[in-house]
């Protein structure tokens, strides 16, 4: 959609007369992160008069007034008449999420932690307490209603030993074709039931029985699948995701559509609700960790006619979404084992592959949605440092950018001429909005956090670009202190961000507290999205293979260098701080610059040779260096792109952080770097926080949140101001 170029004028003029901060009165304080609410999961009833949607807060510990937890619940919003206030549906220490209505608007299905295992929930728009659907022992998740409302899909997870023993799943005790990997054992005749008692001094049999229920009994991990780091620990287990369905009342007994030793999930009926449409794995012959293909099929509601509708050898099938009318299927295709934006294509159900046709857009794409007419397919992307919500015409093909760069879209839904999204901004992290279907006349519906929000006062980024060394634009923003005055110098706070391929910008939710905090306490802080980043496009996605180093850290450093032009910045006092790949990034700058006065580095990669061992994403060693650490021509470079490689160069003050349970890119990490650097007598601090996960500053402990961002401000207060005796 081509923007005017009055309106661009106008926005600039706006920006250019208006203050770098909101004006209200009171400082974003650190504790400011247990105030905001995030929603999330909308669903418009069937006529759109009605929303549904999910509100996550965080809430004083009953138990312990020193912790804040989490809670999910659901609210209902009425849009046609937007004067009323969200009224709470759910209630309890139970989350409630994925709202999904049924056909006919009268009952809302949704998904409710009970004993430890997701169960889905019927609530009538009648009355009364919401009524559990399900007690499926494997647990309940992603509800969807048949066409007539008397049949629900939902997906659910297990472990491949419980499979095996399940009388029901499995009543003829099969076994997978494919190999189990379990060495010495070549027919998988370890996988059979082995009816032996546990005895150490018995039979082999008997050996075999006791050692078996070591495992169960968790006294031991056994490991023969190359998959076995998750988030927060490390299983021995095969997990697998099966479609279930069931009549629409408590005492259905659920069927198991998509039997198997594979793995299945995105389930969605035909418009005459006779078949199933999914996406997954269905390859009986490869062990699940080594196929990284995926497909999508169609089944019908009995179990019979299982049919591939698209799928290709080192191809990757996912999101579909089936227009109402049956006639369209929306999906993404991207090669396996590479770096790459899914491509968006459409193509008539039960079409062959030559019928599709790609939809050029070169962002990443997610929640396909279609409008009941089959018009429009809706979807968000991240692009330019916002979440722009896009429709495409599957007539005329081209893509509709409808909402700008400067703030990001959730959940959304969309009916007729009505549209109802999440819109994340500098002014609001999270707030519900109402619009036509092209996004225009928006009006906020809800206040979660407009009403603490206005009386803050905010700093306004202010957006600057260059043009780097591959001629590549790259954007990035600055954050003058809150309480900015003219002629005086102040600290100046580096943040970098993650992925590599994430995206920062005014459209990001994760990182606004944060930034508002700092900036209350007086930092400048300064942002950019380096080649690498998403939301710019393959090509600048893909300007950092083989090069993790000193091609992003010199667009960062450019970033910081403008910034710091401006005049108004100590560079006495400049400081950088990043999490993940943002961490990798810090080290590597810090064994390369020597201009900060106090660094901080998460959860972040240091070591490329070990991370392929120790953590959970190894894959991007293969993807973006070529090759594995024990190969003579990828040796050099997984060497020379460590930041360990440096680590004698480092000398500014450091804070290191990790999660004790994070898997994502393993805690060793931190460890080489804390342990060399203390060998080398630099100035190093480790902190370890009990029980985090890779997570943890986005959505772990809120008690450890707090803890690392002021853990983080201290440190920086230690050196920044270290000849200011007042301040320490």
């Amino acid at each position: 959609m081509k923007k005017n170029p009055f309106v661009l004028l106008l926005c600039l003029l706006v920006v250019a007369f208006t203050s770098n901060a909101q004006n209200g009165k009171e400082p974003v304080k650190v504790t400011d992160l247990l105030k905001i609410k995030q929603i999330g999961s909308i669903a418009l009833t069937p006529d759109g008069s009605k929303a549904a949607f999910s509100v996550t807060s965080i809430e004083q510990d009953p138990a312990n007034a020193a912790e804040h937890k989490y809670s999910t619940q659901l609210f209902l919003m009425p849009v046609n008449n937007t004067a009323q206030t969200p009224r709470q549906l759910t209630y309890g220490s139970n989350s409630a999420s994925q709202p999904v209505w049924s056909p006919d608007g009268k009952q809302l299905a949704f998904v409710r932690a009970t004993d430890g295992k997701p169960q889905i929930y019927l609530l009538s728009m009648e009355g009364g307490e919401p009524v559990q659907l399900t007690k499926f022992k494997y647990g309940a998740n992603s509800p969807v209603w048949s066409p007539d409302g008397k049949q629900l899909l939902f997906t659910s997870g297990f472990g491949l030993k419980e499979f095996l023993s399940d009388s029901l799943l499995n009543p003829n005790k099969e076994i997978p074709k494919w190999s189990y990997e379990k060495p010495g054992f070549f027919q998988n005749e370890n996988l059979n039931v082995n009816a032996a008692k546990p005895n150490a001094d018995g039979s082999l049999a008997e050996i075999r029985s006791y050692l078996d229920k070591n495992e169960k009994d968790n006294k031991a991990k056994v490991i023969n699948q190359l998959d076995f780091q998750e988030e927060a620990g490390v299983t021995g287990s095969i997990e697998l995701s099966h479609i279930f369905i069931m009549d629409a009342r408590p005492e259905a007994t659920p069927r198991d559509l998509t039997p198997g030793f594979s793995t299945s999930y995105n389930p969605s009926f035909t418009k005459d609700g006779r078949r199933i449409i999914f996406e997954g794995d269905k390859d009986d012959s490869e062990h699940p960790n080594r196929s990284r293909e995926s497909e999508i099929f169609s089944i019908n509601t009995d179990g019979s006619g299982l049919k591939q509708l698209l799928g290709q050898k080192g191809m990757a099938y996912s999101n579909a979404a089936l227009s109402p009318s049956g006639k369209w299927l929306a999906f993404q295709y991207q090669p396996i084992n590479d770096v790459r934006i899914p491509k968006l294509a459409l193509i008539p159900l039960d079409g062959k592959e030559a019928d599709m046709v790609t939809i050029p857009y070169d962002r990443n794409k997610s929640n396909l949605t279609w409008t009941e007419d089959d018009k429009y397919l809706y979807f968000t992307s991240p692009s330019n440092g916002g979440v722009l919500l896009n429709r495409v015409s599957p007539k005329k093909k081209n893509v509709e950018e409808l909402t700008d760069f400067n703030s990001g879209v959730g959940s959304f839904a969309v009916h007729k001429n009505k549209l109802v999204y999440v819109k994340t901004e500098v002014a609001n992290p999270s707030e519900l909005y109402l619009a036509d279907a092209t996004a225009k006349n928006a009006k906020r519906i809800s206040s979660f956090n407009y009403d603490w929000v206005k009386d803050k006062k905010l700093s306004l980024p202010e957006k600057k670009t260059f043009t780097n060394s591959k001629g590549q634009t790259i954007e990035y923003w600055v954050m003058k202190p809150t309480n900015y005055e003219a002629g005086k110098k102040y600290p100046m706070l580096l943040e970098i961000h993650g992925g590599p391929t994430a995206m920062w910008g005014p459209g990001e939710g994760s990182m606004w507290h944060e930034y508002q905090f700092f900036a209350s306490r007086g930092y400048g802080v300064v942002y950019s999205n380096p080649r690498g980043s998403g939301g710019y496009g393959e090509e600048f996605m893909r300007a950092n293979m083989k090069d993790w180093g000193n091609g992003p850290a010199t667009d960062i450093l450019t970033s910081l260098d403008h910034a710091v032009a401006e005049g108004w910045a100590d560079t006495a006092r400049l400081a950088v701080t990043g999490g993940s790949y943002g961490g990798y990034m810090v080290s590597w700058i810090l064994g390369h610059d020597k201009r900060f006065a106090a660094a901080c580095s998460q959860r972040g990669v240091y070591d490329l040779g070990t991370f392929f061992g120790e953590g959970n994403a190894w894959r991007l060693v293969p993807n973006y260096f070529g090759g594995y650490p024990w190969e003579a021509e990828s040796k050099p470079i997984l060497q020379s792109e460590s930041p360990l490689t440096y680590v004698q160069n480092i000398t500014t003050p450091l804070i290191i952080f990790h999660g004790e349970n994070d898997l994502r890119t393993g805690v060793i990490q931190s460890e080489m770097l804390y342990k060399s650097l203390k060998i080398l007598n630099r100035p190093v601090e480790y902190v370890r926080h009990p029980g985090a996960t890779h997570e943890i500053t986005r959505s772990g402990n809120n008690r450890q949140r707090i803890d690392q961002m002021l853990r983080t401000y201290e440190f920086f207060e230690r050196w920044l101001n270290k000849n200011d005796t007042a301040k320490l």
